[in-house]
């Protein structure tokens, strides 16, 4: 009787068993004969993308700027490996599965330290936020007090619109007694502000302006700029030259610029991986790449998918780095703590 029992059980529960399962799922995929056949096309799919993550500066700009255009969302074709991976498995391809290990160990190499690891520290004598407010923006003085509120002893603001400069001063002139505007970019200050002009990047109206700022610790050099705009068109691509031209000039004046400790703030209207901005980018460190926590994307505010807006140190040391919540603006605002 025992033995019917045993012999009963077996053969009809065996196959509910977990094991029983994966096992006749094994059996099966090791009878498919095409397993490695099938699937060719989406495994040199993940070989074209391993491709472009590590050959990305590569990419020739002369077509509509397509290198710049790939390099300032390169974080987000990390998005094709689960599409690829979903691919692969429907249709039973061992190949195409496998090769994604490629495009993922090359991605994770490239983002994997901003993704998974908050590089920021204690300490550090000055906090810095800079913001694009927007020109259009209908609540000037909400989104300063917002800035303001970050606890920030130096902030940059751009896209200042000659008609709402006002509205600016009068909100942030009680935590900030020392202020600069020059064009349609702005600095306000806990600390005495000195030697402030424009800065000429090649547009014929000022969007960029440097001074000093007088510091417990000693005087800081900052820069304030906005970049001109980009545009994505179907007819011409990556529109970009001017924006790359003016990065050009902003990047020989602070090459030029003789005080040690500088600090730049602004829109930039590119990332730090955007090889035309690389007259900038070469000389000066990203706090949010040195002490920031995961990608610190700032546009557009509703979405955020890029980091154009950018704290940039030479001199100091970033400590810490995040994005502020969002204004009334299409950017959200950063911070950065620095040790002097």
């Amino acid at each position: 009787m025992v033995q019917a029992y045993e012999a009963d059980t077996e053969s009809t529960g065996a196959g509910a068993r977990p094991g029983s399962r994966f096992g006749a799922w094994r059996r099966k995929l090791a009878s498919d004969r095409g397993i490695w056949r099938r699937g060719i096309i989406l495994a040199l799919c993940s070989v074209a993308l391993t491709l472009v993550l590590i050959l990305h500066a590569d990419i020739p700009n002369t077509i509509g700027n397509l290198g710049s255009l790939t390099e300032t969302f390169l974080p987000w074709f990390g998005l094709l490996v689960p599409v690829l991976l979903a691919l692969g498995l429907l249709r039973r391809s061992a190949t195409a599965v496998i090769a994604l290990v490629l495009p993922v160990a090359v991605w994770l190499n490239l983002f994997g330290g901003l993704l998974f690891s908050d590089k920021s520290g204690d300490g550090g004598e000055l906090t810095v936020a800079t913001h694009n407010v927007n020109a259009g923006n209908p609540d000037p003085a909400g989104t300063a007090r917002e800035v303001a509120d970050s606890g920030a002893d130096v902030v940059a603001l751009q896209e200042l619109p000659t008609g709402k400069v006002s509205a600016y001063e009068d909100a942030l002139a009680e935590r900030y007694p020392h202020h600069s505007v020059q064009g349609t970019v702005g600095l306000w200050s806990k600390y005495p502000v000195s030697d402030s002009r424009p800065v000429d990047i090649k547009l014929g109206w000022t969007r960029a302006m440097r001074a000093t700022v007088a510091t417990p610790e000693g005087p800081v050099k900052v820069y304030v700029a906005h970049l001109p705009s980009v545009r994505v068109k179907l007819n011409a691509g990556f529109t970009a030259n001017q924006r790359d031209d003016s990065a050009d000039a902003l990047g020989a004046a602070i090459a030029h610029e003789p005080v040690e400790r500088v600090v730049l703030l602004g829109d930039l209207n590119g990332t730090m991986n955007d090889r035309s901005l690389h007259a900038v980018t070469s000389q000066m460190r990203s706090t949010q790449g040195a002490a920031g926590d995961g990608f610190g994307f700032s546009w557009p505010a509703s979405f955020p998918m890029a980091r154009i807006d950018q704290i940039m140190v030479r001199g100091v040391e970033p400590l810490a780095s995040w994005s502020l919540p969002a204004t009334a603006s299409d950017h959200l605002p950063i911070a950065a703590r620095v040790e002097l």
